[in-house]
């Protein structure tokens, strides 16, 4: 039986009121569960890897190149007047004499054979001037050899220079002045002079100073 008191005003009153229970326990529900908002990382939350140390290359050390050393020749013991003596200069022209102001030209055999321990003599004509150089040097093998194949190659065996197969003579005319190489197994004989056109106008020069060198 329907309760007479029970209105229409009274039914949308309830209903309001379970209306408001209704919002206030889903807003309880949104505090208990949705009130704290999610946590974003900041960029400073998050770890930086550490840089990995960059390799140091080891380079390999150049190797510095031995030097080669330069060639030398053993110092000759002989002095100018024992290559060749006063007489053997007149014996071979009356006008030649000791040049005693001689120094071997710039490019000449006789300053090489300085350059190499070895003697170097000068004899001048005392009429024209003119001058014999005459060198006496003792190469080691390697230089003797070097020296030889350049004769061999820039002038003409003298084979009359000795008898002796183991000397043996070069000539030639370079630039107006002829020059004598002889290669006596220990030394490097060297004879220059504009006087010389031909080998056999220093043929008896030649003997007489290997004479004396032995």
């Amino acid at each position: 039986m329907t309760d007479s008191r029970t209105t229409p005003i009274a039914i949308r009153t309830r209903r309001r009121h379970a209306g408001v229970l209704l919002a206030g326990g889903a807003l309880a529900l949104l505090i208990l569960t949705g009130c704290t908002p999610a946590t974003t990382p900041s960029a400073s939350d998050t770890p930086i890897p550490s840089a990995s140390p960059t390799p140091t290359s080891s380079r390999t050390p150049t190797p510095t190149p031995t030097p080669t050393p330069e060639p030398t020749g053993t110092p000759v013991a002989l002095t100018c007047d024992q290559i060749l003596t006063a007489q053997d200069a007149y014996d071979f022209n009356p006008n030649y004499g000791t040049a005693p102001g001689y120094e071997a030209a710039a490019g000449s055999l006789a300053e090489m054979a300085v350059k190499y321990s070895g003697v170097a003599c000068g004899w001048s004509n005392q009429t024209s001037g003119e001058v014999i150089a005459i060198s006496v040097a003792q190469p080691e093998d390697s230089l003797t050899t070097t020296l030889k194949d350049a004769a061999i190659a820039d002038s003409q065996v003298v084979p009359t220079y000795s008898t002796s197969p183991e000397i043996e003579g070069f000539f030639t005319v370079s630039g107006g002045t002829g020059q004598v190489q002889v290669f006596t197994g220990t030394y490097w004989v060297t004879l220059s002079s504009p006087v010389f056109f031909e080998p056999g106008d220093a043929q008896s020069l030649v003997a007489t100073v290997l004479g004396h060198v032995g």
